[in-house]
C-alpha cells in the first residue's frame, strides 16, 4: 500500500503531515520532493509530526511524504570499522564525492559500500539447523577484527542452499534457510536493525572485569567495568575530549565505537586526524582497525545529533553479538540532551527543569541501560561499556543533565576545573569522583594484581583525605603551626598528586602505564611514607625527613622507570631505606 502525507506546517526539523493515519509511530519516511529522511515522532487523529534528520531549508506545504515501512534503521555489516560516518550512518567520504565540503538534502539513507568484495569464509553445510545469532561465516574486516556473520534475531530455520567460500559483495545471498512454515530466509552479509529498539540476548551477567585503561587514576583509584557505565562530567576546557581519546586510545576493549555527538567541528577535526594516525599498543597495527567514528557536529541537523546515540549503541550491540568487548565513548550526552530540548521546544510540549522535556531521564536511562555483560544468543561472553561525557554548564553539576546521568551510572569521574587550569591532567577530582565498581571487582584485581591493593588504595584515598582537611589550616594559619607527621601528609599527598594521579598523555612511557608498574608505583609511595612517618616517629625534624632530592625521585619515577622494566622502583626503594636508616643513626 502506497501511503502518502501531505505537509501543512514546516518548524525548524519538525514537520507535521496531514492524511497520516496509516503510517505508525516511529516509522522512517521521506519528506518532501528531496525525499528527506524522517521518523514519525507522533501521531493525532489524520495528523502525524515528523522530525526530519536533514536540513529542512526549501521545503513547502502541500509537498508530499511518502512511508518507507520500516523504523529508522541502520546496515550492520563488514565495512563498519576505519568509517567515519554522520549521525544516522551515513558515511562521510561517501558523501564527499557526492558534494565536496558540506552534507547535501535529499542524497537518501546512504550506507555501507554494496560494491566492495569480501573475502567470506561460511562454516555451514546444506541440512545444518541455524538458529537465531549463530555465526554462519566470518570476513576478515580488518587484520585485528574478524567480522562474524550471524543469523538475524528471530530467524531460525534449516540451510536449504549455502554458497562456497570465496569474494562477494554484501547485497548477495550467501546462505537460503528454511523455517518450520516452509518460508525461506535469505542470509546476506548484513543486516538491517532499528536504532531504538535493544538487541536481543540470552543472559545479562554479573560484571566481573575492570576496563584496564593505563589511566593510573581510573584503573587503580576509579575503575571503570567492562560492561559497566560511566559519566565524565567537567566544564568547558576541563578535559573532557582528551580524557575520551586516551580511553579511546588504551583501553583494553575489543572495538571502540566513537560518537562525537554536537561536539565543535574543530574537535571532531582532531579526532579524524589523530585517530588514523595512532598505533594500537598491544597489536602495533592503526587504532582505526578497531575504531567506528560517528560525527555529528554542532552544526549539523540537530535531530540526527538525537538519533546518533542510537547508531552508535546500536553498532557496538552488533559487534557484542559476535562476541567482543565494545567501548562506546558518548561526546557529549549534554550536547544530545539540548537536541531533546530544541525538538521538544519545536512540539510545544511542556517543558521541565531548565527547560529540558520531562522525558529526559527516561531517555538517559534507556541509553545507559543498554550497556551490559552478557551472553549472546551464540552462547559467547561479550560487553558493551558506555562512556559518556557531559558538559553542565558553567561547570555546575547541580544541572539536570549532570544530576540525572548521575542516578543511572556507576562511575562518576568529576573533572575539576581548578586542576585543569594547574594543567594537572587526566583533571579528575579525586574527592568528588567515585566508582560503584570497586567492590565487585576487589576479587578480580586481588587474583590479577596483588592481594593488598585495594587495602593500598584506600591508604592512599585516607592520605589525600585527610590532606585537604589539612589544607583549610593552611590557608588560614600557615603550615608551619602544624605538627610534623601532619606535614608530612602534605608533602606525601603532593608526591601522590603530582608522581602517580597527574599523567602525561605525551610521554612515552606515560601515557599508558600497566597495572603491574601503577601497583608498584603506590607501594613505593606508600615505603617512603612508612620510612618517613618512623622517623618523625623517633624525633627527628621535618626538615631532615623532607629530602628533596629523594622525594623527587620518587615523584619523577613515572618517567625515569620503564614499563617493561621494573627493577628500578626496588632500587629505589632500597634507596630510600638507605637514607632513613642513615638518618635515624645521625639522631639517636
Amino acid at each position: 500500500m502506497n501511503r502518502e502525507g501531505l505537509i501543512n506546517m514546516v518548524n525548524g526539523p519538525v514537520v507535521q503531515a496531514a492524511n497520516m493515519s496509516d503510517f505508525q509511530i516511529r516509522e522512517m519516511v521521506m519528506v518532501g520532493e528531496k525525499k528527506l529522511l524522517g521518523e514519525v515522532i507522533g501521531l493525532e487523529g489524520d495528523i502525524g509530526t515528523i522530525q526530519v534528520y536533514e536540513e529542512t531549508e526549501g521545503l513547502k506545504t502541500g509537498e508530499k511524504v511518502l512511508s518507507t515501512g520500516k523504523p529508522l534503521s541502520v546496515k550492520l555489516g563488514p565495512g563498519l570499522i576505519g568509517n567515519i560516518f554522520d549521525g544516522i550512518e551515513r558515511p562521510l567520504s561517501k558523501i564527499n564525492e557526492i558534494s565536496e565540503g558540506f552534507i547535501p538534502e535529499g542524497i537518501g539513507l546512504l550506507s555501507l559500500d554494496t560494491e566492495k568484495k569480501w573475502e567470506v569464509k561460511l562454516l555451514v553445510k546444506e541440512g545444518d539447523k541455524l538458529k537465531e545469532g549463530q555465526i554462519f561465516g566470518e570476513v576478515e574486516e580488518t587484520s585485528l577484527i574478524t567480522h562474524k556473520l550471524i543469523v538475524p534475531p528471530g530467524i531460525s530455520g534449516r540451510v536449504v542452499r549455502v554458497k562456497d567460500s570465496g569474494s562477494y559483495s554484501i547485497e548477495e545471498t550467501l546462505v537460503e534457510l528454511q523455517d518450520e512454515k516452509n518460508n525461506t530466509h535469505e542470509l546476506k552479509m548484513y543486516q538491517e536493525w532499528g536504532v531504538r529498539m535493544p538487541r536481543p540476548v540470552q543472559e545479562r551477567l554479573p560484571i566481573s572485569r575492570p576496563l584496564v585503561t593505563g589511566q593510573r587514576v581510573l584503573d587503580i583509584f576509579f575503575p571503570i567495568a567492562k560492561g559497566g557505565t560511566s559519566a565524565i562530567p567537567g566544564g568547558f576546557g576541563t578535559g573532557k575530549t582528551m580524557t575520551q581519546h586516551q580511553l579511546a586510545k588504551w583501553s583494553d576493549a575489543d572495538i571502540i565505537v566513537y560518537i562525537g555527538c554536537g561536539e565543535r567541528g574543530n574537535e571532531m577535526t582532531d579526532v579524524l586526524e589523530e585517530f588514523p594516525k595512532l598505533v594500537d599498543p598491544k597489536t602495533n597495527k592503526p587504532i582505526m582497525e578497531r575504531t567506528i567514528l560517528i560525527a555529528n557536529t554542532s552544526n549539523m541537523p540537530v535531530a540526527a545529533r538525537e538519533a546518533s546515540i542510537y547508531t552508535g549503541i546500536t553498532i557496538a550491540e552488533y559487534y557484542r553479538d559476535m562476541g567482543y568487548d565494545v567501548a562506546i565513548m558518548a561526546d557529549s550526552t549534554s550536547r544530545w540532551a539540548e537536541a531533546l530540548r530544541e525538538i521538544s521546544g519545536r512540539l510545544e510540549e511542556m517543558p521541565a527543569e531548565e527547560g529540558y522535556p520531562a522525558y529526559l531521564p527516561s531517555r538517559l536511562a534507556e541509553f545507559y541501560e543498554r550497556a551490559g555483560c552478557v551472553t549472546t544468543l551464540a552462547g559467547g561472553e561479550a560487553s558493551v561499556t558506555i562512556i559518556g561525557a557531559v558538559s553542565p554548564a558553567g561547570g555546575d553539576f547541580s544541572e539536570p543533565v549532570t544530576e540525572n546521568t548521575k542516578r543511572y551510572v556507576n562511575a562518576f569521574l568529576a573533572l575539576d576545573r581548578k586542576l585543569a587550569y594547574a594543567r594537572h591532567y587526566p583533571a579528575i577530582n579525586w574527592l568528588s569522583s567515585y566508582s560503584g565498581y570497586v567492590k565487585v571487582l576487589g576479587n578480580w584485581y586481588r587474583e590479577n594484581v596483588r592481594e593488598d591493593i585495594m587495602d593500598l588504595r584506600a591508604r592512599m584515598l585516607a592520605i589525600l583525605q585527610e590532606e585537604d582537611k589539612l589544607q583549610e589550616i593552611v590557608q588560614l594559619v600557615g603550615e608551619d603551626v602544624l605538627p610534623d607527621d601532619q606535614r608530612l601528609i602534605i608533602e606525601i599527598a603532593r608526591v601522590l598528586k603530582v608522581g602517580f594521579l597527574q599523567q602525561n598523555a605525551f610521554h612515552e612511557s606515560d601515557t599508558y602505564v600497566p597495572l603491574e608498574k601503577q601497583y608498584e608505583m603506590l607501594k613505593c609511595i606508600e615505603f617512603l611514607y612508612d620510612k618517613a612517618h618512623a622517623a618523625i616517629r623517633k624525633g627527628v625534624p621535618i626538615s631532615a625527613v623532607r629530602d628533596q632530592n629523594l622525594f623527587g625521585e620518587v615523584t619523577g619515577m613515572k618517567y625515569t622507570i620503564p614499563n617493561d622494566d621494573l627493577s628500578g622502583i626496588q632500587r629505589l626503594k632500597e634507596k630510600i631505606e638507605a637514607y632513613y636508616d642513615e638518618l635515624l643513626k645521625k639522631y639517636q
